[in-house]
């Protein structure tokens, strides 16, 4: 159950009701995530807006799912692996996409540059080396989609944060479990676990 209240769209009032309607309207559901953030309208209202400001941005809403994936794997965030993972379909992931973004790989070149790049944040909380940034480069990324990718992932760490705070219930499908590679890999000989 739920640590922080989900307020019921037809029982929030003001700004916050405004802002469920929106959410609602959008999305044709209100997500537990958002009733929970109604709480206090302002930290709603900072999430949709960066939320919906990044969707303008370079990054392909494939692309932001991924990111999110590959986030809420690192942070073990159910709720939002389960959100991501049904949204992740919804704009043309397919499955083995879906497992491939949560384990921060890809089978094209590009997009495992940009995952294992988003795992390096989260793990290195943001210190990457210029080597890492070389090799974002390399791929095709500029600085304009470095620093889309920088605030897709401080996004994602704020809904995982907030959904391990609140014990968010879930109200997506549940992300199948997968094992961590660097776990499965720690205990095979030779195994490289840099990823």
């Amino acid at each position: 159950m739920s640590r922080i209240h989900q307020i019921a769209p037809q029982a929030a009032t003001g700004k916050a009701q405004e802002l469920l309607s929106a959410v609602k309207g959008k999305l044709g559901l209100v997500p537990n995530m958002t009733r929970a953030m109604a709480n206090s309208p302002a930290v709603l209202e900072g999430y949709l807006g960066l939320s919906g400001s990044l969707s303008q941005g370079s990054l392909s809403p494939k692309t932001r799912e991924q990111i999110a994936l590959a986030v809420g794997q690192a942070n073990s965030c159910d709720y939002c692996l389960a959100a991501h993972s049904t949204i992740g379909k919804m704009v043309g992931l397919t499955s083995e996409q879906i497992l491939d973004s949560r384990r921060a790989t890809a089978v094209d070149s590009k997009n495992d540059a940009l995952l294992g790049f988003t795992r390096l944040l989260v793990e290195q909380r943001g210190r990457v080396s210029d080597g890492d940034l070389a090799t974002l480069r390399s791929a095709g990324f500029d600085d304009g989609a470095i620093a889309e990718i920088v605030a897709n992932v401080a996004l994602n760490i704020f809904t995982n944060y907030f959904n391990h705070v609140a014990e968010t219930d879930i109200d997506f499908p549940k992300a199948e479990p997968i094992i961590d590679h660097r776990e499965a890999c720690a205990s095979i000989p030779g195994c490289d676990q840099t990823r």
